[in-house]
This record gives C-alpha cells, sequence and structure tokens, in this order.
C-alpha cells in the first residue's frame, strides 16, 4: 500500500501560481530543462509535479536561486501541442496533492523530488451559510462558460460541476480570486475543505462578491 502513495523521482515545474486538485491550467513551455521533461512525460504518460516558488524565477536566470513550497500538486497533461520548433503549449489537470520529503536539481536545472500524496478532501456538503459562496461560483461559471460558446479565450473548469462540495468550491474560487499567491498556497495545504471554504467566504465577502 505505501508503494502507491509515494512517487519517487517526480520531475517538478516551479511556478509563480498555485495548481489545486481538479484545476486545469495552460502552460507555454520553451525552456530546454521542460521542453525536455514535458516531452518525456507526455511519451510516457507520466505525470509531473508543480510547486508555487517562493524565490527566483519561472524562467531560469544565471546565479539566481530557486526555492518552492514543500507541498504540490500532481499534474497529468491532457492536451499537448508544438505550434513550432522549441515551443510547447500544453494543459495540464491536477490531481492529489503531494508532500516533498527530498528533492535535488539535476545538472541542467530540472528538480526532482521524492514525494508522498496526501490524502484527498474528504466530501463535505457545504452549509446553508456557505451556499451564498457555491452560488456566486455558479453564477461565475456560467458566466465563463457564455463568454466562451462567444469564442472568448477564459478559464477552464472541467465537468462535472460539484457545486455541493465545500472543497471544489474552494479550489475553484481559490483559483479564481486574484489573492496572493502565499495566501493561495496555504488555503491548498489546508486539510480540512470546509474551513477552506469558510475562509475563501470570508475573502469574498470582505470583496463585497458576497453577503
Amino acid at each position: 500500500m505505501a508503494a502507491a502513495l509515494t512517487l519517487q523521482s517526480l520531475p517538478l515545474f516551479p511556478l509563480g501560481t498555485v495548481l489545486f486538485p481538479g484545476g486545469v491550467m495552460p502552460l507555454r513551455i520553451f525552456e530546454v530543462r521542460y521542453l525536455d521533461m514535458i516531452g518525456k512525460c507526455h511519451k510516457a504518460g507520466a505525470p509531473f509535479g508543480v510547486v508555487s516558488l517562493t524565490q527566483g524565477h519561472e524562467v531560469r536566470q544565471p546565479g539566481a536561486t530557486e526555492a518552492f513550497s514543500r507541498v504540490g500538486t500532481i499534474a497529468t497533461i491532457t492536451h499537448l501541442e508544438t505550434p513550432q520548433p522549441g515551443l510547447m503549449l500544453i494543459r495540464a489537470v491536477g490531481a492529489d496533492r503531494f508532500r516533498i520529503t527530498s528533492s535535488e536539481q539535476l545538472k541542467h536545472g530540472l528538480w526532482i523530488a521524492d514525494v508522498e500524496r496526501m490524502s484527498a478532501d474528504m466530501d463535505v456538503v457545504v452549509p446553508d451559510d456557505l451556499k451564498p459562496t457555491a452560488d456566486a461560483l455558479g453564477r461565475l461559471i456560467e458566466s465563463l462558460q457564455q463568454r466562451a460558446a462567444a469564442g472568448e479565450a477564459v478559464p477552464q473548469v472541467l465537468e462535472p460541476l460539484r457545486l455541493d462540495d465545500c472543497g471544489w468550491v474552494a479550489n475553484r474560487w481559490c483559483e479564481f480570486l486574484p489573492i496572493p499567491v502565499a495566501l493561495k498556497q496555504r488555503l491548498m495545504e489546508l486539510d480540512n475543505p470546509l474551513v477552506r471554504l469558510e475562509l475563501v467566504s470570508d475573502v469574498l465577502a470582505r470583496s463585497g462578491i458576497t453577503h
């Protein structure tokens, strides 16, 4: 059983954002270390890990130090295209969260890590006092779907929609809200999906999105 819960030498993609379980992340890839990594992952049907940067930049800079959060999200590639040599456009979907137990930077700059999968959120029904938060998300998604149908490029939300589930609603709001990456990271790491949704609801209330 333990073997199924750990991954060794998982390639990492440190980014200036947070990938949530169930989230969709489009990525434009042009750095050699990631072109090679993504190409191999796609060919093997293997995942990679997304971690949020705490120091450094997404594009490697000479002499710069990269540091990243120790909790990330496993990503699977659902779409890949190469519009020109040296450029990949991919769509990745967030799966389980993981905790890094050890990491190493290889010679050409790619990070790999041994990780332990974290438990998925428990299914917790959205309580009555938080239903306005779920209803507001439903309206936002409906608006995005209408804009997508009209040909606009908008963020994607995977179906089925789970507007009655605390973790799912909280995660989607975290993706949409313009809050600091460090706060998104803390919310993503929370084990209790109800607490995560309560905190997100507070942010929405303060911003006037819900009452």
